[in-house]
């Protein structure tokens, strides 16, 4: 194919060719052309398919370090110790972007891969209505990678009771993130963050979700517990990697607690000595 058609198959799709074989040099000159002209195609695209929506006033007068802290604090403060507070706060509060007209192309052309600059894309041009840029476009809210957690717009439109998309990608970057990364000290023990077993991530991140909604509104054990019945009858498949009973299950059992997020934290946790799989892309 020509690099033409390499572009029009990355637009429509968001795969290309793993070699680049479509553009002249050797394979690392290759990679930096292919890479620049994908990533400068997509922005035009989004650009062009964006071009008259207008900018969201609500994220425009928005301090966005302020509303992180005050929607993670309450979870920092049950899963690690005081001494550790400061520094994960630290990290969490500046770990949130929102996608704007301001900051979207900028994030297309300097994100980790190109297929996450595609999602982001999509993601972005969902949040404003505009046309997806294929049939298999991720629908989604919120994607996390590392330590930053990306969000749409959409986040301040109306939502289910229980969600909340910034709570959600945050509590990812617990098992995405070395301790040392915000100057913890580490063992061969316990090296990252948090040791979140490889299939419970989602898990994790979705009773995290519930429960800090849960917490919101209710000030006492018996309000929590009326709201994690409230959450159970509403519950529904919103995820095939997680089973919604057991996210139910786990959010009662925080309810009733002293401290709800140990409980979610011990549901979820890596067995002693278990081997971990490098972090990806949510």
């Amino acid at each position: 194919m020509s690099t033409v058609d390499e572009v029009q198959l990355f637009l429509r799709t968001g795969e290309h060719d793993a070699h680049f074989q479509a553009w002249p040099g050797d394979r690392i000159e290759r990679e930096r052309r292919a890479n620049q002209e994908l990533r400068q195609a997509l922005v035009v695209e989004v650009q062009r398919r964006t071009a008259t929506r207008p900018f969201d006033e609500r994220l425009r007068r928005l301090d966005i370090v302020a509303f992180t802290r005050r929607k993670v604090e309450p979870m920092v403060r049950g899963l690690f110790p005081a001494s550790e507070q400061g520094a994960v706060l630290s990290l969490l509060e500046k770990s949130v972007v929102f996608l704007t007209p301001t900051n979207v192309s900028q994030v297309l052309l300097e994100s980790s891969s190109l297929s996450t600059a595609w999602n982001l894309a999509n993601m972005y041009l969902l949040s404003l209505g505009a046309e997806l840029l294929g049939e298999e476009a991720p629908l989604i809210l919120g994607l996390s990678e590392g330590t930053t957690c990306y969000l749409s717009r959409s986040y301040f439109d109306e939502k289910p009771l229980f969600a909340d998309f910034l709570v959600h990608e945050t509590a990812h970057v617990f098992h995405n993130c070395k301790r040392r990364t915000v100057g913890l000290p580490e063992t061969p023990q316990r090296e990252w963050l948090l040791d979140i077993d490889d299939r419970k991530r989602e898990t994790f991140a979705y009773a995290c979700e519930a429960y800090s909604r849960v917490l919101e509104a209710g000030t006492n054990r018996q309000a929590r517990r009326a709201h994690a019945e409230d959450y159970a009858a509403r519950a529904a498949p919103v995820d095939e990697r997680i089973s919604e009973s057991e996210v139910v299950e786990i959010v009662r059992e925080a309810a009733a607690a002293e401290n709800g997020w140990e409980r979610i934290l011990a549901r979820c946790a890596s067995e002693p000595g278990a081997s971990r799989v490098p972090p990806r892309q949510k």
